[in-house]
C-alpha cells in the first residue's frame, strides 16, 4: 500500500506525512515498564499519537511462560496465528505500513518491529526517538501532538495474512548445539552481562561464548539511532569475522536483544537471529553452562 516502505526506523516529519496520506499507516504504542506493568497503558490513555492502538508486552507481545514444567523464559513468543490475529484485530492491511513507537529507548517497539516481521509483514518501521520525539517535534505542526482516551471502539477487521516469515527465532536447544559456532550478542547492561548482578533470573552471569553488545550503544545522545555507518562498523567489530546470518541475539527475555537486531537491520546487516527465551530461560535450567566475568 506504499510504494517505498519503511522497514526499520521512521522520523517524526515522515511519520506526519504518512498520517496525512490517502493510506495511512497502522500506529501501535507500546509503552510500557517492567516495574509498572499498568504504566504504559494508562499514559496510551492520557496522551498518543492520533490514532493509535496500544499493545501491551506481556498480554500481546508475549505467551505463556510456563508450559508443564518447561519455562520458557519472562517474555516467550505468543502463538504465531493468535498473534497474527490479534494485529488483524487492529485492522492491519496486507501490505500497510505499521509504525510502532514507545517510551523507552525503542526496546519495546523494537521487540514489536521483529514480531511482525516474524509474522512475515515487511513494511514496518520504529519511531526512531519515540514518544519524546513526537512530543519534542510533533506539537502544534501537522497531525497533533498527542491523542487522548483510547482508540476507536469499532475497527473493521484486517485482512493481513501471515506470510513466510522474515525473521527466525532459535530454540535454547538450537543454541546449545551451535554454541562455538555462531556470534552470540547479548544485549544486557554490563554487569548483568558479567554476572555482578541479577535483579531478575535465577541465575547470574552469561551464557559462554556470548559478548557483550548493550542495547543502548545504538543510540546516540539524543536517545535516537546512531548512524547506520557507525554502528555497521561497530557490529562488525564486535562480530569478529562471523556474518550477520552467523549472528543470534539474545538479553535478559527476549526483548531488548531485538533492539540490536533492529540496529543491525539498519545497518544493512541482515538475516541475524533472535534467541526468544534468552537468559531468563537460560539460566532457569541448572543443567545449562554459564560463564561470569
Amino acid at each position: 500500500m506504499t510504494d517505498a516502505p519503511f522497514t526499520s526506523l521512521i522520523d517524526v516529519q515522515a511519520l506526519r506525512a504518512l498520517l496525512n496520506a490517502t493510506h495511512p499507516p497502522l500506529v501501535i504504542d507500546v509503552r510500557f515498564d517492567l516495574a509498572n506493568t499498568s504504566l504504559g497503558q494508562e499514559h496510551y490513555h492520557s496522551a498518543h499519537i492520533p490514532g493509535a492502538h496500544y499493545l501491551h508486552l506481556d498480554h500481546d507481545l508475549s505467551g505463556p511462560k510456563q508450559v508443564g514444567e518447561v519455562f520458557h523464559g519472562r517474555h516467550p513468543l505468543p502463538d504465531r496465528a493468535a498473534f497474527a490475529s490479534r494485529i488483524r484485530q487492529l485492522g492491519l492491511k496486507s501490505g500497510q505500513q505499521v509504525v510502532t513507537y514507545d517510551g523507552a529507548d525503542g526496546m519495546y517497539a523494537a521487540r514489536l518491529w521483529w514480531m511482525l516481521r516474524w509474522l512475515g509483514h515487511e513494511p514496518v518501521a520504529v519511531l526512531d526517538g519515540g514518544w519524546a520525539a513526537w512530543q519534542a517535534e510533533g506539537a502544534g505542526s501537522g497531525a497533533a501532538a498527542s491523542g487522548s482516551g483510547s482508540s476507536p471502539a469499532v475497527i473493521p477487521e484486517g485482512d493481513f495474512i501471515p506470510g513466510e516469515a522474515l525473521e527466525q527465532p532459535w530454540t535454547q536447544q538450537e543454541l546449545l548445539a551451535a554454541l562455538g559456532r555462531v556470534r552470540l550478542l547479548d544485549a544486557r547492561a554490563g554487569e548483568r552481562f558479567r554476572g555482578e548482578v541479577e535483579p531478575l533470573d535465577k541465575q547470574a552471569g552469561h551464557i559462554p561464548g556470548a559478548s557483550n553488545r548493550f542495547f543502548k550503544s545504538n543510540l546516540g545522545a539524543n536517545g535516537r539511532f546512531r548512524p547506520a555507518a557507525e554502528l555497521k562498523a561497530e557490529f562488525e567489530a564486535v562480530l569478529g569475522g562471523f556474518t550477520a546470518d552467523q549472528t543470534v541475539h539474545q538479553c535478559g527475555s527476549g526483548v531488548t536483544a531485538c533492539h540490536n537486531l533492529l540496529a543491525m537491520h539498519h545497518a544493512g546487516l541482515r538475516g541475524s537471529r533472535l534467541y526468544p527465551g534468552s537468559w531468563s530461560e537460560w539460566s532457569a535450567d541448572p543443567r545449562l553452562p554459564l560463564a561470569r566475568g
